[in-house]
């Protein structure tokens, strides 16, 4: 289990130890963040059955799921200091395309509590 990050960047670049793969045999998505204000940008991850193929800046074409949110409550959320479902209906967190993947989320990527 990988600990509490500082930042966003930290976050991206721990992003494989973090992930859980057998949490995500079968699962065929690319997930798409969009995070705005102090330390923000956008990175995509491609899941390729169980694997976590690719952590990239940028964008992606056609994403299974789109983050979108705050760095700094993205950083609370995957420090486990912010509930994913409670950011959601505070509208910190907005979701865009498959919103039963950012359910299934805390499974593969869980928060370091």
């Amino acid at each position: 289990m990988v600990g509490a990050v500082k930042d966003t960047e930290e976050y991206f670049a721990k992003l494989h130890d973090r992930f859980v793969p057998e949490n995500a045999k079968g699962l065929n998505a690319t997930f798409q963040y969009e995070l705005s204000g102090d330390g923000g940008g956008e990175w995509f991850a491609d899941i390729k059955d169980g694997v976590l193929e690719t952590v990239s800046t940028g964008r992606t074409e056609k994403p299974t799921l789109t983050i979108k949110m705050d760095a700094k409550h993205f950083i609370d959320m995957a420090n486990g200091d912010l509930d994913g479902t409670k950011a959601f209906m505070t509208r910190k967190l907005k979701v865009k395309g498959n919103v039963a993947m950012a359910q299934k989320m805390k499974k593969f990527l869980p928060p370091a509590k």
